[in-house]
């Protein structure tokens, strides 16, 4: 079962992402994820990539690519609709908005019922 502040910290990141300050949602999530382990570790590290990427697409072309597959590697690690999240469709949403400074990704809704919840931190 997830925390509440683990929670909190992902869907106070998450508004930030889609409202597109990409650096303020990687800080919402950096906290949760020094003390996340194992899956939720690996889905924070993602999303503070892609946040990473999306931050640095226009100055850092180069840097932004290796975020994005940086992310890749943590997000195939992970069931395809994590936290609520469905994978797939951020990682398209990703990389077309890197090509495309119209574009804002977002992150759908948080759980439904067969999505599987983060654990949270570790007490």
């Amino acid at each position: 079962m997830s925390h509440p502040p683990f929670r909190a910290a992902l869907e106070r990141g998450a508004a930030l992402f889609a409202a597109g300050h990409w650096w303020e949602a990687h800080e919402a999530w950096e906290a949760p994820w020094l003390t996340a382990r194992g899956p939720d570790r690996a889905f924070l590290q993602a999303l503070i990539l892609l946040a990473a990427a999306l931050h640095k697409r226009w100055h850092h072309g180069s840097a932004a690519h290796r975020n994005f597959f940086k992310a890749e590697r943590y997000l195939q690690t992970l069931p395809g609709g994590y936290a609520g999240v469905d994978l797939a469709r951020l990682r398209a949403e990703v990389w077309a908005a890197l090509h495309d400074p119209a574009l804002r990704p977002a992150l759908q809704p948080w759980p439904g019922p067969e999505a599987p919840e983060p654990a949270g931190v570790d007490p």
